[in-house]
């Protein structure tokens, strides 16, 4: 959901260029410079602090959004709608949106600045297709996670376009697959890259596509509630003006701060 896009399901998005692509990489950084002198820096390989506050939760910036649209409404299921014919529509567009919006940070997203794939105190694996675990950078993650996407939206048997072709009985289990690791890659972006994406200037745009995909996961049950309790803190305040409810996220806030002292691993 960048540039004059709206995450919308409907038609698959084109894959697009950065709206700012014409910012050179020296301007962009000069811009973090000045957002990391006004917010409290921390060494690079510690944790943050219990009492540190991240910068994505400040007001100033999570009040900015590209529409005031009410999400909740847009992610119901329509009336004489396939059940299956949504979840494959809106999968393959927050697909788009959420590659699109990686991009716009990714080469600020490399093997050195981001040895792993972490968000706040948890660090993500990859798993392959024999199971085995891999432990892996975070732009290396993230291309996993969007070439084993891709596959699977564009592969006629899972995501089936043509009239007449049935959903495969694993459709849901896979779409539930899908939508959990694109949730990683919007909490990394969150996490690890909100600096980058002030600067850019495109907060509002992350800031909207995460609502839209929060409300969405949450109304067909698509990601577990303990999955996603690493971002409650954000999902509460950008959803709780969309007319969602907390869905146990309290609890789930209670228990990611008592988890601030140690790593987990996924």
């Amino acid at each position: 959901m960048v540039g004059d896009q709206c995450s919308l399901p409907g038609e698959r998005p084109v894959r697009a260029p950065s709206p700012k692509a014409g910012l050179s990489c020296k301007m962009v950084l000069q811009a973090v410079g000045k957002v990391l002198r006004k917010s409290k820096g921390k060494p690079n390989g510690k944790k943050p602090a219990p009492e540190e506050k991240k910068l994505y939760l400040e007001p100033e910036y999570t009040k900015s959004r590209i529409t005031d649209f009410e999400f909740k409404e847009l992610v119901m299921l329509p009336r004489e709608i396939d059940l299956n014919e949504w979840l494959a529509s809106n999968t393959t567009t927050f697909f788009h949106h959420i590659n699109l919006q990686y991009s716009t940070i990714s080469e600020f997203c490399t093997g050195e600045s981001c040895q792993t794939m972490a968000v706040c105190n948890t660090q993500y694996y990859w798993y392959d297709e024999r199971g085995k675990k891999i432990k892996c950078t975070a732009p290396q993650y993230v291309d996993f996670v969007m070439s084993s996407v891709q596959k699977l939206v564009t592969d006629e048997d899972v995501f089936p376009t043509k009239y007449g072709k049935e959903f495969p009985n694993s459709f849901e289990s896979l779409v539930k697959k899908i939508c959990k690791y694109l949730f990683h890659v919007l909490a990394h972006i969150y996490s690890s890259h909100f600096k980058e994406t002030l600067a850019l200037e495109l907060h509002g745009h992350l800031n909207t596509l995460y609502t839209h995909f929060i409300l969405f996961i949450r109304e067909f049950n698509l990601v577990d509630p303990k999955e996603t309790t690493i971002m409650d803190d954000l999902t509460e305040v950008l959803c709780s003006s969309s007319g969602s409810s907390s869905n146990g996220s309290g609890n789930g806030s209670s228990n990611s701060a008592g988890a601030q002292n140690h790593v987990k691993e996924r």
